[in-house]
């Protein structure tokens, strides 16, 4: 890589090294002006493009060259200031997505778990503010049911009759519900249901043993247990609340050029999952 390629500047003291095509990615931006020398504003110095604006922010503006995407961090509030950085930089599409702040911050995710505990069996409820979540809860959770004969709800080992997997009740796309424990059959036959969470290999038939379970997947994906009440005490109902901060999704740009062009012929926006 020549010299040239390789692009150095002193923002606010910060320093970053980057290509000169990062900065050229909207032609019509001062960044690319400073390289093509047509920006006097940032001075030249010792090799380094001297810059006195906000270095920790620029690290934001830089990344959105090298992605074209706006990810930025849950605890992130500077947005008005970050969008006149973009605005300074000339970078329009960048501030145009800024002044999205409601898109781009991160958003409280609400689950509840409701269990209850009747005789031999558990049932469990869970609901969330987020269908994906829930979808991933049904990926994890399986229910497993078989015949034992002259077993009851304290048995820990399953029946040596082989298991068979039931599909997990969705009475909507925000909420799942199952249950396990015994039930009677007839004779000293019993129905058993064993409940798995991965990546959890066991299958527990005791409902509290299950609830403990559930409750630690749980925190161990970042929720957080904000409060236990008793919905129904004659019903024995439990709900456990949980929340969550998700983070939003990215926006980002598409830049589409057309043949023999300098410029950005368009830019639109999309959203990009970014995860948790």
């Amino acid at each position: 890589m020549s010299s040239r390629e390789v692009v150095v500047l002193s923002v606010g003291g910060v320093r970053f090294v980057t290509r000169a095509s990062t900065l050229q990615q909207f032609p019509e931006s001062r960044l690319a002006r400073m390289v093509n020398d047509d920006d006097r504003e940032f001075k030249l110095l010792n090799g380094e493009f001297f810059v006195d604006r906000d270095g920790a922010l620029f690290s934001y503006i830089m990344d959105f060259l090298r992605t074209l995407q706006v990810s930025l961090p849950a605890d992130f509030s500077d947005y008005q200031r970050l969008q006149r950085e973009a605005e300074f930089y000339g970078l329009c599409p960048l501030a145009d997505l800024l002044s999205q702040e409601h898109l781009l911050k991160p958003r409280l995710e609400i689950l509840e778990v409701r269990f209850s505990l009747q005789e031999t069996q558990a049932f469990f409820r869970i609901f969330g503010s987020c269908s994906t979540t829930i979808e991933a809860l049904a990926e994890q959770i399986t229910v497993f049911t078989g015949q034992q004969t002259g077993q009851g709800w304290s048995s820990p080992f399953p029946s040596q009759k082989a298991l068979v997997p039931l599909p997990l009740e969705r009475p909507s796309h925000h909420d799942v519900v199952f249950l396990c424990g015994t039930e009677y059959s007839a004779g000293d036959q019993f129905v058993a249901r064993y409940v798995s969470i991965k990546p959890d290999n066991r299958k527990l038939i005791n409902g509290t043993n299950v609830l403990g379970l559930l409750l630690d997947s749980l925190l161990k994906d970042g929720f957080r247990l904000i409060s236990t009440r008793t919905v129904a005490s004659e019903e024995k109902v439990e709900c456990y609340t949980f929340e969550r901060m998700k983070r939003a999704a990215g926006l980002a740009i598409t830049v589409n050029q057309t043949p023999g062009s300098t410029g950005v012929a368009q830019a639109r926006r999309s959203q990009v999952q970014k995860g948790k």
